[in-house]
C-alpha cells in the first residue's frame, strides 16, 4: 500500500491569519454548533444526579443555537446558501476543545470549570484575532464574535443563579462531596488502614526474628507493594460503580492501591537505616503517626466520632503490632 508522503514544513491546515471573512464566519458557525453539542452532552450526563445544573447547560446549548442561527443568517446574506465545511481541526493555531465530555463519571465541579473555560478561551481568542486583523470588515466581524462570547459568560452566570438558587446548589454540592468520598476517600482510607495495619505483623516479626534491617526492609517492601497491587485490583474489579454509584472503578482502584502501598512503606522505609534499634524506634514512631492519620481522616471525612475512631484504630494496630513482635521474638 502506498502511503502519503510527508513533506517537512508542510501542513494541510490553514493558518487562521490566512482565512477569508467567509471562512472565518464558517468557522464560527461550526464552532458554535460544536459548543452547543458539548453543552447538551453535559446536560445529559448531569440530568440524573444534578438536574438543576443540567438545566443550566440546556440553557447554554439553546443560546449557542441562537448565535449559530444568527451567524448563518449573516453568512447567507453575504456569501450565499452554501456554508463551507470548515472546522476547528482544519485551522492551525485555532483553539481546540479537549474531549473531556467523553470521560465517564466526570465530576460536576470539573464540568462547571470546563464550561467556564470554553467561553473564556473563545472570547480571548477572538479578541486576540481582532487585534491582529488589518482588514476593517474582518476586524469588525471578529470583534462581534468576541462580544458574543463575552455575552455567553454573562448568560452562563445568570443561568447558574437562576437554576442553582436556594437549596439546589447546596444539594448538588452535597451530592458532589458524597461522590468524592465514595470514589476517593473511602477506598483510600480502606487502603491506608489495610496497608498500615496488616503489614505490621510481618515487618516487625521479621525485624525481631532476624534483627537484620535489610532483610526487614525487603520483607516490608514486598508486603507493601504486594498488598497495594492486590487491594487496587480488588477494588477496581469487584464493583463497576454503575449500581452502587461509587464512581469509576479505576479511580477507586488507584486510591486504594496507592494508599495501601504507602501505608506499608511508611514503617518499612526506616529499616534502610543500618542500626537495628534506631530503625525500629523510627518505624514505631511512623506507625504512631500513621494510626493517628487514619483517626483524623475517619473523623474529618467519614464523620466517625473521634474517640470511637481512636479506640478502633489504635487498639487494632496495637494488637497487630504486639502479635508481630511476640512472634518475631519467640
Amino acid at each position: 500500500m502506498l502511503h502519503r508522503l510527508s513533506i517537512p514544513g508542510f501542513s494541510s491546515k490553514r493558518r487562521f491569519d490566512d482565512l477569508s471573512e467567509r471562512e472565518v464566519l464558517a468557522l464560527a458557525i461550526s464552532s458554535e454548533e460544536e459548543d452547543g453539542q458539548i453543552y447538551l452532552a453535559y446536560a445529559a450526563r448531569l440530568a440524573k444526579d444534578y438536574p438543576a445544573s443540567a438545566k443550566v447547560f440546556e440553557d447554554m446549548a439553546a443560546i449557542e443555537g441562537q448565535h449559530r442561527r444568527a451567524l448563518i443568517e449573516l453568512y447567507k446574506k453575504r456569501f450565499g446558501e452554501t456554508i463551507l465545511p470548515l472546522r476547528r481541526e482544519h485551522v492551525a493555531g485555532y483553539y481546540t476543545r479537549s474531549p473531556v465530555w467523553l470521560i465517564e463519571n466526570l465530576g460536576i465541579e470539573r464540568i462547571r470549570r470546563e464550561a467556564e473555560d470554553m467561553e473564556r478561551r473563545a472570547r480571548e481568542f477572538y479578541l486576540a484575532a481582532t487585534a491582529r486583523a488589518t482588514d476593517a470588515d474582518t476586524r469588525k466581524l471578529l470583534g462581534d464574535l468576541a462580544a458574543a462570547e463575552a455575552g455567553h459568560e454573562a448568560t452562563f452566570e445568570r443561568s447558574v443563579e437562576r437554576h442553582l438558587e436556594g437549596d439546589a446548589r447546596g444539594e448538588e454540592d452535597a451530592a458532589a462531596h458524597r461522590q468524592f468520598l465514595l470514589t476517593w476517600v473511602q477506598p483510600g482510607l480502606a487502603g491506608l488502614m489495610d496497608g498500615s495495619v496488616s503489614t505490621l505483623a510481618p515487618i516487625f516479626a521479621t525485624a525481631f526474628a532476624t534483627q537484620n534491617t535489610w532483610t526487614t526492609f525487603l520483607v516490608g517492601l514486598s508486603a507493601s507493594v504486594g498488598a497495594g497491587i492486590s487491594m487496587g485490583f480488588t477494588e477496581a474489579v469487584h464493583d463497576d460503580g454503575k449500581l452502587s454509584g461509587r464512581g469509576a472503578p479505576w479511580k477507586r482502584g488507584i486510591a486504594s492501591g496507592v494508599m495501601t502501598a504507602l501505608g506499608g512503606l511508611g514503617h518499612a522505609l526506616p529499616y534502610l537505616i543500618p542500626q537495628f534499634w534506631t530503625a525500629t524506634f523510627v518505624a514505631l514512631a511512623v506507625v504512631f503517626l500513621e494510626l493517628w492519620a487514619i483517626v483524623w481522616i475517619q473523623n474529618k471525612y467519614m464523620e466517625t466520632p473521634f474517640l470511637r475512631a481512636t479506640f478502633q484504630v489504635v487498639l487494632g494496630g496495637a494488637l497487630v503490632l504486639g502479635a508481630g513482635i511476640l512472634i518475631g521474638g519467640a
